[in-house]
């Protein structure tokens, strides 16, 4: 089981020239896990909400590739929200971790790179299926 502790900022490469700024990131070095997919959120409107959801399986690095946006992480014991408004720094997500993305500014794209390809069945989409899910004595013994 994965605590909101093991979600972390990383810091990308980051090469800059008058011509503009560049970032590269690699699966297995700037995130601990091969990328299978890469997509992205774009013209969210005012006050919507992303996410609300967690995966079985499926790991994430967050970037704002532009504008800002804040991301709620929740383990089921705790919560914390972080800002990502530097195209520079990614939010690392493991597994089993409930995310909520909201204050979109306007014109923000939300970068993800994914573990996985896209499985509906990977999804908890209701918060209290999750919480069952991460309050059981299975995930229990996942933390020793």
């Amino acid at each position: 089981m994965s605590l909101v502790d093991d979600c972390r900022l990383v810091t990308l490469e980051r090469f800059e020239s008058p011509l503009g700024s560049l970032s590269p990131l690699y699966g297995g070095v700037h995130v601990p896990f091969a990328i299978k997919r890469v997509y992205y959120l774009y013209d969210v409107p005012g006050g919507a909400e992303r996410g609300g959801h967690a995966h079985l399986a499926l790991q994430q690095l967050i970037v704002a590739a532009t504008g800002s946006f804040a991301v709620t992480l929740d383990d089921g014991r705790s919560r914390r929200s972080i800002t990502l408004n530097r195209s520079y720094y990614g939010l690392y997500v493991p597994r089993l971790i409930w995310r909520e993305i909201t204050d979109f500014c306007t014109g923000a794209v939300c970068l993800v790179f994914a573990s996985l390809a896209y499985d509906e069945g990977d999804y908890i989409r209701n918060y209290q299926d999750f919480l069952a899910k991460v309050r059981s004595p299975a995930a229990a013994e996942d933390l020793k």
